[in-house]
């Protein structure tokens, strides 16, 4: 029988675990991208053979999404719009965060809870990348007899401009 837990994080809560991503984006800066992608994948990895809580296989496709977008080469990423995920990545690497991995049952619960929160911080990202993602798919179905690189290439362009200002559109009316 499932058991349902609902936690709610008040602004200070939130407060706090915004600066322990403040400190991984700090970290970021000094960091390589390549080297938190793949210390990223080498966690996927690791936590894909592990027996986990559901809570954390369910984020876990969330951070393959944002690890997947951050590797895109169709999807460029400004360095302000890479930087906040690099730092989520980071954070979630991290085996000594605000509690650390290895303890069992809840050692992953903080990066849950930090996954969730940069997914709600990125949404508009996501959702464009997501867009993009499906466009890209259907992209052939829809070119019959056009199906040369540079046509595909243009039409990918096109799209991805318009999903990326259509991203920043809304980024820009939350901040308001």
């Amino acid at each position: 029988m499932p058991f349902k837990l609902t936690i709610e994080l008040s602004e200070r809560d939130l407060r706090h675990f915004r600066r322990e991503l403040r400190r991984a984006h700090e970290a970021v800066s000094i960091a390589d991208d390549e080297e938190i992608l793949a210390a990223a994948a080498d966690l996927v990895t690791t936590l894909r053979a592990a027996e986990l809580p559901d809570f954390i296989g369910e984020r876990l496709v969330k951070l393959e999404i944002l690890q997947a977008m951050l590797s895109d080469a169709d999807w460029p990423l400004a360095k302000d719009e890479r930087n906040p995920v690099l730092a989520a990545l980071a954070y979630v690497c991290d085996p000594e965060d605000i509690i650390p991995d290895e303890v069992p049952g809840i050692g992953l619960l903080d990066d849950a809870v930090m996954i969730e929160l940069v997914l709600r911080d990125l949404r508009h990202t996501i959702e464009s990348y997501a867009d993009f993602c499906a466009y890209r798919k259907v992209l052939p179905r829809r070119l019959p007899g056009r199906r040369d690189p540079a046509t595909v290439a243009h039409m990918l362009e096109q799209r991805r401009e318009q999903l990326m200002e259509r991203m920043r559109r809304r980024q820009a009316a939350e901040k308001r």
